[in-house]
């Protein structure tokens, strides 16, 4: 390994125009320089890619950099060639090359004229890429996204635990140096372990960013957390962002609604062609797009600095993915607002997903989004929280840059509450998780408890005068103050530490503060540039509530028929006082308004007069023209009578899909009649019951309806089209 003459400063100036180094960079660069295996976990934004970049320059042959994503490559590759006027200074091998590429890269390696070969793991694996690079002088292999090595990673890869071997079946003598953004000390640990570091040079940078700004806001309804979105951005014109979501038919959907709504934006997921990711890509970079709407593949290595905004419209399935995907927000060290729409059915649906994965599997990753969950609802500093999560030390407890420190939740003495929590985990030997310890807390039998006859100790249910929601806010106390660990190497059991047991011997006064109840609290859901003062009206609330239930019992109809919950709360909060606002209000269909509307609109009309309200200035979103035919087909092929399993057959639509589209149907207005096809399919007096039950429901909540009426032998989506029936006699 020989160095090039130039001190790292000099060479920092020489290949990248740079005149001093960020944080530990210089640090890392020496220790690699000096042949030494290196670790370095630095958040994102930190400069990691010129940790092995600026050693590449001046080492003698051929850095490897091994990388998971082939757009990731693409992107450091032009990055590198921006900084030399020799293209040929970086490559990529992988599989979207040609053999002709394949060769031109080889030979520019083989001639010395490149120092940077980036790969992927599968292709480092190959034999006649193995077989290459034992002939060639290796400066260094460098590893980037590092935790997808470890099984207790968020984002593990089976083929990047065969890189250690790799790596010493071309010459075991290689340094290597590792990087990651997001790991938590067992992750580091696991990183260490497989890749047979010894000895090596650790770096590990703060995982605090203090300019990033973090809220989370309830995701009252997909159509809600949508308009909220498209005002936000309408609200910051010229700032660019990252819209993230669980998965592709989302980040179209949303892409379609800001352009109509005159955002500049562009959908980016794995589905997409090669050619067309990284034209997306590009056109970020260039400004093109005022915001990417992506699946979690956008971004990594994407070095944009100034990211204004990343909102999540879908909550992830790890902390370690929200840390690094906010992380891409506010590089430059300026603004970066980090919101992030949470519902606790998005961690029900993402539990679903993961049904048929191995057992090990399912385990790690309820871990995960338990801790997803906990970090949502949480009402302490959530920038402690996250460090605390890394394994860093935060000793404020009021950061001033997240929601729950600028509005903070109000706290109780938790003195006796704290030493019973703990109490509780000693008296079963520390071999529990917390959902178990809130069992026994609130005295809630369960067959794992009977058997373990924990349900007859002294301490079971002394807690019965709180809810599973104040343990649980009790438990994530105690991690935070230090009384308790999750032992990983036992899959999160809960432990005591000497702390933790000094408190149970000698207590003393602790305030704390309890978890958001996203499904209880009324919140105020409207998104402003930083901090929202609550606009929804509690009175006017009270009076449209109670407006619709009069009307809904002289109609002997449920409450929720005539308008939701949500619609109300919305009217609660842009006060519609003509019908041509009303109907923008989300699920007040043209008819429904013509129906019910003008009672609300007059009472509304009163309430404002009377109190002097200014009423907020409208925002308007516009709404995507759903350009296909379904809504026609299927209106057509039901005035015809066709069975709907034909129906949805003939339109391409799985059957609970196409239930989900005549439910739209209905709910939008459009009266149906479904007679013909139920009345061959379920009994006229179990249709009668049926309907009886749904008069009687307050709210629309089917599973409950399911369960209530199981012994009627009907399927989900039986019930769900008797209810569609229901909605389209009584409602349209």
């Amino acid at each position: 390994m020989e160095v090039s003459n130039m001190s790292v400063k000099e060479a920092l100036k020489e290949f990248f125009g740079f005149d001093a180094f960020k944080g530990s960079q210089e640090q890392i660069i020496e220790s690699l320089l000096n042949k030494q295996d290196t670790f370095v976990i630095m958040p994102t934004g930190g400069g990691k890619s010129l940790c092995y970049q600026l050693p590449a320059m001046m080492l003698e042959g051929t850095a490897i950099v091994v990388s998971p994503l082939i757009a990731l490559m693409k992107n450091q590759v032009d990055l590198v060639r921006g900084y030399s006027s020799n293209n040929d200074i970086a490559h990529f091998l992988n599989s979207s090359l040609n053999r002709q590429q394949i060769k031109k890269v080889k030979q520019d390696i083989t001639e010395g004229r490149t120092k940077m070969l980036y790969v992927a793991p599968e292709t480092l694996r190959k034999e006649e890429n193995i077989e290459f690079f034992k002939g060639i002088k290796v400066s260094f292999v460098a590893i980037d996204e590092a935790h997808c090595i470890s099984e207790w990673g968020h984002d593990f890869r089976p083929e990047y635990r065969q890189i250690h071997n790799m790596i010493e079946t071309i010459n075991d003598d290689i340094p290597i140096i590792a990087l990651t953004a997001t790991a938590t000390p067992k992750v580091q640990s696991d990183i260490m372990k497989n890749l047979g570091l010894e000895n090596p040079n650790v770096f590990m940078s703060s995982f605090n960013r203090p300019n990033l700004y973090y809220e989370i806001r309830p995701k009252r309804s997909r159509e809600y957390a949508i308009k909220q979105i498209v005002k936000y951005i309408k609200e910051n014109p010229r700032k660019s962002g990252i819209v993230y979501c669980l998965n592709r038919k989302s980040t179209e959907d949303i892409a379609k609604v800001l352009n109509i709504n005159g955002i500049r934006a562009g959908a980016y997921h794995a589905g997409m062609d090669a050619q067309t990711r990284p034209e997306v890509q590009d056109r970020f970079l260039m400004e093109d797009y005022q915001v990417i709407v992506a699946t979690i593949a956008f971004g990594m290595g994407i070095d944009k600095p100034d990211v204004r905004f990343v909102i999540h419209f879908d909550i992830p399935k790890s902390i370690e993915n929200y840390y690094q995907e906010t992380g891409r927000g506010g590089r430059d060290g300026l603004e970066g607002n980090c919101i992030a729409f949470y519902s606790y059915k998005d961690i029900e649906k993402l539990e679903k997903f993961m049904r048929d994965k191995p057992l090990a599997e399912r385990e790690m990753g309820a871990q995960l989004l338990a801790e997803t969950a906990a970090y949502a609802e949480t009402s302490v500093c959530r920038r402690r929280f996250l460090l605390f999560y890394f394994g860093e030390d935060y000793d404020r407890d009021n950061c001033g840059c997240c929601d729950n420190c600028l509005k903070p939740k109000e706290r109780i003495e938790g003195k006796d509450y704290v030493q019973n929590a703990l109490r509780v985990v000693d008296f079963v030997n520390e071999n529990h998780h917390i959902p178990y310890l809130v069992d026994l807390l609130t005295g809630k039998k369960t067959t794992e408890n009977q058997n373990y006859r924990h349900d007859k100790i002294e301490l079971f249910g002394v807690g019965n005068d709180k809810d599973d929601h104040f343990w649980n806010s009790i438990m994530r106390q105690c991690l935070l103050n230090e009384f308790i660990y999750k032992d990983i190497e036992q899959y999160g059991v809960i432990k005591l530490t000497d702390k933790g047991r000094e408190f149970i011997e000698k207590p003393n006064s602790l305030m704390v503060s309890l978890n958001h109840d996203f499904e209880a609290e009324i919140i105020d859901v409207d998104m402003e540039n930083n901090v929202g003062k609550s606009v929804l009206d509690p009175v006017l609330m009270d009076l449209l509530t109670k407006l619709r239930d009069g009307i809904a019992k002289a109609a002997s109809l449920p409450p929720y028929v005539i308008y939701s919950e949500n619609s109300l709360e919305e009217m609660a909060t842009m006060y519609p006082t003509t019908m041509d606002e009303i109907v923008k209000i989300s699920g007040v269909s043209k008819g429904k308004a013509d129906k019910y509307g003008k009672q609300f609109i007059e009472l509304i009309n009163d309430y404002v007069e009377e109190n002097e309200i200014e009423r907020p200035s409208e925002f308007v979103m516009k709404q995507v023209v759903n350009k296909s035919a379904h809504k026609v087909k299927i209106i057509q092929f039901i005035d015809k009578k066709m069975a709907l399993p034909d129906i949805a057959k003939s339109i391409g639509m799985n059957f609970p899909d196409f239930v989900d589209e005549i439910e739209t149907i209905v709910t939008s207005g459009t009266k149906l009649s479904l007679n013909y096809y139920l009345d061959d399919l379920i009994e006229q007096d179990i249709q009668d019951d049926v309907r009886d039950y749904f008069l009687e429901m307050k709210t629309m909540d089917l599973k409950t309806a399911f369960n209530d009426l199981k012994d009627e032998g009907l399927t989900f989506e039986e019930l769900r089209l008797l209810h569609i029936k229901f909605i389209s006699e009584v409602a349209n």
